[in-house]
């Protein structure tokens, strides 16, 4: 055990508020916290800070402006770009112009649909310069998706590009933006668009502008100062799925958000200034919000932006490749990134023949890591891999190994210990807590530590709900355990959202859409394991009486889910069924189809209405 670790975990419990000054000394403030805590008004009552300048200004204030700031490698265009942090200064200072001269202020919501270039993060950071509250929406999202999120922030500006590109793929951009526009309630007053030379996008006068003469006609302007932020002001609204289908705007405050993310670059992954950072995400998740461009550059290191994907870009050796290139210190991606990777390149040529550079650890997160691709990961690189856990609701890890406070246990299978700031407790259903090694409901104890959300953006009824089942803890919604030794098992969620390849998805959404369809008679949607992304969603359909029994339904259900969600959804496996299983009460199991579908072994529960339906599923998903 880490001495050090036990010591900050200890004190963060026993005397939070004072733990979290002390951390709180690595920010700078206008005005600094007297405070710790405040039923309130949260972390840091009456401090005011600007992260912006947090992330830049005040390196280049202390003579660091020369230190390279963001590394842009994009495979997919043979790009590679580095910008200092006086250049990041330069750029976000012009953006914030651009926004000031659209009549952009603090308070006011700026929507990004965006890809992973440059212009991405010093939007984002234009945005916290200002005080303009920005939310991030992954770039190619479907259409009615993108105009739910612009209907509940209320943006005033929304910025994007003329494309995107996923691979070998173009994905225009444009046209996706103006179909969501059509389908909002809320008018948006100006549309920004950065033009890419591989697809150039039409715009519709009096409404959109071209993002590159916007900028050179808002050149001369001033740029604008930072803005003086209360700790809990909003910094951005980032959407996760909700149970119901309506997306929910987790909100993430100035003053918490930087002092959690400083944190933890210095104490879970041992980074700190001139450390090169790479955490292979996309803006569009949490992940890449936290790790992609606030936690590095609040601790002036170096942060890799990359455009590319793990296998196909041009090849399976793409992340060894970038990490050497660019002297990557701690790595972190997702599971489902490394089991692509090892499905091209099963015997890892490409690790072997380029290596791992100055690496000296690997983390993982985004879902489970199976003991088998951690092995693989850490005999075949021969470095140490940490999987951690968190959710968008908190921001930054809750369960690690502290690679960063010299602790380095791990078990495969486990995320590793609650992260200093977060006790955790595994609950039965009346909310009493378990013995080691049983399962139950994962808990948070409240207040959550700075850097988690504290409402949800329009819907504080919402955020109530997290912590109704269990008064005085936050109940994440996954299950798992703590076994003998002190590792929190994390095994899955306890509700219908899903974890596809890093992307939360409602199962319960789906079969709404499912259910809508001409010929449905009833359906359920399961989570089912796979190989490389470590769940993919599944439909079962019963078909109404008289329905053609020619496959068109199938094709039909998969479409339908793809046209309303995206591709993200990754519906492409549908089966028709003759029925359901259900409890008596008209349940349906989907605990039971989840064990059909993972081709385990499944006995029939006394509570089941009909004994024969499940061996009939079965048989169904055998003709395919």
């Amino acid at each position: 055990m880490s001495e050090a670790y036990e010591q900050a975990w200890r004190a963060s419990i026993a005397q939070p508020e004072q733990f979290w000054l002390d951390a709180a000394g690595k920010i700078d403030w206008f005005d600094a916290p007297a405070r710790g805590w405040d039923d309130r008004r949260g972390w840091f009552p009456g401090a005011t800070l600007n992260t912006a300048y947090n992330c830049i200004d005040r390196h280049v204030a202390a003579g660091r402006g020369d230190a390279t700031a963001l590394v842009y490698d994009s495979p997919v265009t043979d790009t590679v770009a580095a910008f200092s942090y006086a250049q990041l200064q330069d750029e976000v200072g012009q953006v914030a112009a651009m926004l000031a001269s659209l009549g952009v202020v603090a308070g006011d919501r700026v929507i990004l649909y965006m890809p992973m270039i440059p212009q991405t993060v010093f939007a984002m950071l234009a945005c916290a310069r200002i005080g303009a509250i920005h939310s991030v929406v992954f770039g190619g999202f479907a259409p009615l998706e993108l105009a739910k999120r612009i209907d509940d922030a209320t943006p005033r500006v929304l910025l994007t590009a003329s494309c995107g590109i996923e691979g070998a793929r173009t994905i225009a951009y444009k046209p996706m933006v103006d179909e969501a526009l059509a389908l909002a309630a809320h008018p948006v007053e100006r549309v920004v668009v950065f033009q890419r030379d591989r697809l150039l996008a039409d715009l519709i006068d009096g409404r959109d502008s071209d993002w590159q003469e916007l900028r050179q006609a808002s050149a001369a302007d001033p740029v604008p100062p930072c803005a003086r932020m209360a700790a809990d002001d909003p910094l951005y609204i980032l959407y996760t799925s909700g149970t119901t289908g309506t997306p929910k705007g987790v909100v993430r405050e100035n003053g918490g958000h930087a002092v959690a993310l400083a944190w933890s670059m210095e104490n879970i992954y041992g980074i700190g200034a001139g450390d090169p950072f790479w955490a292979a995400s996309d803006v569009g998740w949490v992940v890449g919000h936290s790790y992609i461009v606030y936690a590095p550059l609040l601790v002036g290191a170096t942060t890799v932006l990359f455009e590319g994907k793990p296998v196909g870009t041009p090849d399976p050796g793409t992340f060894w490749r970038v990490m050497s290139r660019h002297g990557v210190k701690s790595f972190f991606t997702a599971p489902t990134a490394i089991r692509a990777v090892r499905k091209e390149d099963p015997d890892a040529a490409f690790l072997k023949e380029i290596g791992t550079g100055a690496c000296r650890v690997i983390f993982l997160a985004g879902e489970r890591a199976d003991p088998d691709t951690i092995a693989w990961l850490e005999e075949q690189s021969g470095l140490p891999v940490i999987d951690h856990w968190w959710q968008t609701e908190l921001g930054w890890p809750g369960v690690a190994s502290c690679y960063g406070l010299g602790d380095l246990r791990r078990k495969r299978g486990s995320a590793g210990f609650p992260v200093p700031g977060y006790q955790f407790e595994i609950l039965d259903e009346e909310g009493k807590p378990v013995a080691a090694g049983q399962s139950g409901a994962v808990a948070v104890k409240a207040p959550l530590p700075p850097g988690a959300f504290r409402t949800l953006w329009n819907n504080s009824s919402g955020f109530a709900k997290n912590f109704a089942t269990f008064p005085g803890w936050y109940e994440t919604g996954d299950a798992g355990h703590f076994d003998a030794e002190g590792f929190l098992n994390i095994m899955g969620r306890t509700d219908d959202i899903i974890n596809v390849a890093g992307h939360r998805l409602s199962t319960g959404q789906m079969e709404q859409i499912v259910a809508q369809q001409d010929g449905v008679a009833e359906c359920a949607v399961i989570g089912a394991r796979d190989a490389i992304k470590g769940m993919i969603p599944v439909a079962f359909v019963v078909a109404r009486a008289g329905a053609a029994n020619d496959g068109s339904l199938r094709q039909r259900v998969i479409g339908a889910v793809r046209h309303e969600l995206g591709a993200v959804a990754a519906l492409k496996t549908a089966f028709e069924v003759p029925a359901l299983p259900k409890t008596r009460s008209g349940k349906i199991l989907r605990n039971l189809l989840r064990k059909i579908a993972d081709r385990e072994e499944w006995q029939i529960p006394p509570t089941i209405e009909d004994p024969s339906v499940p061996q009939l599923v079965a048989e169904a998903m055998e003709r395919g």
